[in-house]
C-alpha cells in the first residue's frame, strides 16, 4: 500500500484564473484619480488575463458585455451568461500553466443624455476598434458595468460555452467593473 500511495499521482486540480489588471499590472487605479465617473473620451488602459491549469491545451474566449445596474450579471450557481449585451471577444489558444495577459484599452467614444435624464452609451472603442452600442442606458449616468466572462472550447459539440468542466462540475469565472458616465466630454478651458 506504501507503494501504491507514493507512486499514485494525486489528482490535481483543474481550474482556469481570470482577472482584470489596471494600468500599472496590479489591482488599483482602474480610473484616472480613483474616480469611475467617465467622460467621452477618457482613455482606460487594463489587462486582462487568464491562467489555466486545466491539464491540456485550452482555446479561451474573453466575452466583454455592456451592462447597467438592470442587467443580471452571470449566475455562477447555474453556471449561466449574463443576458447583457455582448460588445466583442477575445481568443486565445493557452497551454497548462500559461498566464495569458493582454491589453485591453477601452473609452466611451459616443454618449448622449434623454429627456429622462438617463445617459445613453453609443459607441465604445476597445483596442483601436470602434463598435456600436445599441440603446443602452443607466438613470443618470450611474451604475454602467463591463462584464468580462470566461468562455471555452468544447470539442464534444464545436462550440464555446461559458465556463468549464472539471471533476464532473461546471464551473465558470466572470467579473464585473462598475463605472459612472457623463454624456460631455472632460475639457480644460
Amino acid at each position: 500500500m506504501i507503494v501504491y500511495v507514493s507512486t499514485t499521482p494525486r489528482p490535481t486540480e483543474q481550474y482556469f484564473q481570470l482577472f482584470v489588471l489596471g494600468p500599472n499590472h496590479t489591482i488599483a487605479d482602474y480610473f484616472p484619480e480613483d474616480n469611475p465617473k467617465l467622460f467621452v473620451g477618457n482613455l482606460l488602459r487594463w489587462y486582462l488575463g487568464v491562467t489555466s491549469t486545466m491539464s491540456t491545451v485550452q482555446l479561451v474566449s474573453i466575452r466583454i458585455k455592456l451592462g447597467n445596474q438592470t442587467i443580471e450579471p452571470p449566475n455562477s450557481t447555474l453556471g449561466l451568461e449574463s443576458p447583457a449585451p455582448s460588445v466583442m471577444q477575445l481568443e486565445k489558444i493557452i497551454q497548462n500553466n500559461e498566464t495569458w495577459q493582454t491589453p485591453f484599452s477601452w473609452s466611451v467614444t459616443n454618449a448622449t443624455t434623454t429627456a429622462a435624464g438617463s445617459v445613453r452609451i453609443l459607441s465604445l472603442q476597445i483596442n483601436n476598434e470602434t463598435y456600436q452600442i445599441s440603446d443602452w442606458s443607466a438613470t443618470s449616468g450611474y451604475n454602467f458595468r463591463i462584464i468580462f466572462e470566461l468562455w471555452t472550447w468544447q470539442s464534444d459539440n464545436n462550440a464555446f460555452e461559458f465556463g468549464w468542466n472539471s471533476n464532473s462540475q461546471h464551473q465558470v469565472a466572470w467579473l464585473q467593473v462598475w463605472f459612472n458616465m457623463t454624456a460631455g466630454s472632460n475639457t480644460v478651458k
